[in-house]
Parts: C-alpha cells; sequence; structure tokens
C-alpha cells in the first residue's frame, strides 16, 4: 500500500501546476459525464434559452476579491510581447531524483488559435503516460483540453478524458461567469468567479507574465473539481537550470495552492521559465511529503 500511495502522488505531478490539484482529483474522483464531448465550445449563448436549473457553483473560495490591488493582479492582460506559437509542442519527462529514472512522459500542444464568438480563444491539450516499468504500478493514459481567451488566457471550457488503471472518464466543464449564463448543450457547467483559469491556462497566462516588472500574480483556478486561489511569487530573476533540453537562464516562480483561504501542506511548488520572449517552462520542481518530483523539458517542436 504504500508503495502504491507513493506512485499516485508521483503520477499527479505531471500536469504542471497542477499537482496538487490532480492528486485531489484523483482521490475524490466525480461521476462521469455521460454527455461529455470533445469540441470546441461555443461561446454564443443567443441560442440556448437560460434554463430554469443552475448548474452547481465550483467548491472553492469566494468569487469576492479583497481590495482593489488583488483584483488587478488577478486579471492582469497577456503581456504584448509574448505570443504562443499555434503548434508549439512541448514535451516532459518526469522523474525522482532518487529513483533516477522517467516514471511518466508528458507533451504539451498549444493546439490552434481561432476567433470564438468575438474574441480569440486558444485550444491547448495535455498528454499524460505513465512508463515501464511503473506503468505496471499505476497505468495512466490522460488527455486534457483547455479552450480560453486569448487576451488573458481565462478559462471557457475544461475537459479530462481519463484513462488510469483500466478505468475510463470523461469530464467536460463550461466555465460560466455570470449568473445569466445559460448551461451549455451537451456538457455540463460550472459557477466560477470571472477570472477563473484551468491548470493548462495558468500555465499559459504565467508564461505570458513579464516577470521583470512583476513580483507576484494571483488567480482562482478551477481543477473539473473544484476551485482553489493559486499565488505565484516571483523568487528568482536569473537561476541557470540544466535538463535533459539544455542549459537555462531562467525566472524561478514559487507556486503557493490555497483551499478556502488556506495555504496547502501536503506539497510545495517551484517553476523555472526560460528567460526570453518564449518564456518556456524548463521545471517544475514539486517537493511532495513523501519524495520530491522534477518535471523537466525534453524536447520543444
Amino acid at each position: 500500500m504504500a508503495k502504491r500511495y507513493i506512485w499516485t502522488l508521483i503520477i499527479c505531478i505531471l500536469l504542471f501546476l497542477i499537482c496538487f490539484f490532480l492528486f485531489r482529483r484523483i482521490a475524490r474522483t466525480p461521476p462521469p459525464n455521460t454527455n461529455a464531448v470533445s469540441h470546441w465550445p461555443d461561446v454564443s449563448t443567443s441560442d440556448h434559452p437560460p434554463s430554469s436549473t443552475a448548474p452547481p457553483a465550483a467548491k472553492g473560495p469566494s468569487p469576492a476579491v479583497p481590495g482593489e490591488s488583488a483584483a488587478k493582479k488577478e486579471n492582469l492582460p497577456a503581456e504584448p510581447d509574448f505570443a504562443l506559437r499555434p503548434g508549439e509542442t512541448l514535451e516532459y519527462a518526469a522523474n525522482i531524483p532518487k529513483l533516477n529514472s522517467t516514471v511518466a512522459d508528458l507533451k504539451i500542444v498549444a493546439v490552434e488559435k481561432r476567433n470564438t464568438g468575438s474574441k480569440g480563444s486558444w485550444h491547448l491539450q495535455a498528454f499524460a503516460h505513465t512508463k515501464d516499468p511503473y506503468r505496471m504500478v499505476f497505468q495512466l493514459d490522460d488527455q486534457f483540453d483547455s479552450y480560453s481567451e486569448a487576451a488573458n488566457m481565462t478559462s471557457i471550457q475544461y475537459e479530462m478524458h481519463l484513462s488510469e488503471r483500466g478505468e475510463k472518464a470523461e469530464f467536460v466543464e463550461r466555465m460560466l461567469t455570470s449568473p445569466k449564463d445559460p448551461p451549455p448543450v451537451g456538457s455540463s457547467g460550472v459557477r466560477v468567479p470571472p477570472g477563473t483559469r484551468d491548470p493548462l491556462s495558468l500555465l499559459a497566462y504565467l508564461r505570458s507574465v513579464d516577470w521583470s516588472h512583476t513580483s507576484e500574480v494571483r488567480s482562482p483556478v478551477f481543477d473539473g473539481r473544484k476551485l482553489y486561489d493559486v499565488r505565484a511569487v516571483l523568487v528568482g530573476k536569473s537561476v541557470p537550470v540544466t535538463v535533459t533540453a539544455g542549459s537555462f537562464n531562467t525566472t524561478k516562480v514559487e507556486l503557493h495552492v490555497l483551499d478556502n483561504g488556506t495555504e496547502s501542506k501536503d506539497a510545495h511548488f517551484l517553476l523555472y521559465l526560460k528567460n526570453d520572449l518564449t518564456r518556456l517552462p524548463v521545471l517544475l520542481e514539486a517537493v511532495l511529503p513523501v519524495a520530491t518530483a522534477r518535471v523537466e523539458l525534453t524536447k520543444v517542436k
């Protein structure tokens, strides 16, 4: 049982920035949405009359943001010098230094940018697969899809297509930021505060921040199950990092995950972004109660 618990925690770090979120999701998986589909969401609601039954609000912090300065931090637009590249593919290896072997592979893809309604939006994907021999302990083949507004990477729709230990599940959640937003057709909706991001759009948003002029940003994040507050704090501006993909000069950002105002004590996260306009995420370190894990960049396409 101890080994199984350790590997479950290790696998949960794969999807960058959602190490803690995935751990909570695996521990408390919601009932599957049998109507789940994977498609670009139609954000236009004019064709769908409001429903008399409102979807449940996401569990987590209150939508209210105390103080004007905090609100500004949570809704900073993407920096104009940064732009995701359509087709950009980042490949990573998750490993435990003490084991000296790769536990799982992760791939993150900026699929394409479209005009959805009157706004531009991005489709981001992530794929996670465990590697042998650890696959015998925890077989995982997951896909995640994020549809987010291009201007500030706030989430429109988040999808989880899970295949874990032989069990498959599909979850599609539309982010509803206004009480007037009707539930979508063909997927479920969740009430979230304005500015909410999913794990993939959060990663893209953190890349968009100009950390040479910013010391901290905050954002509500919905992980498919619960709503959290995430604080990203600058802790280093010129930090050398060596991973499989090469040696980089990076910006070091510390991530604080808060659940109902209380910071998680289960893990400690550090994100390293390349110091150029691409701001590639080259390394994520997660210090868990049972092990320290690294998600390292191996290839850029």
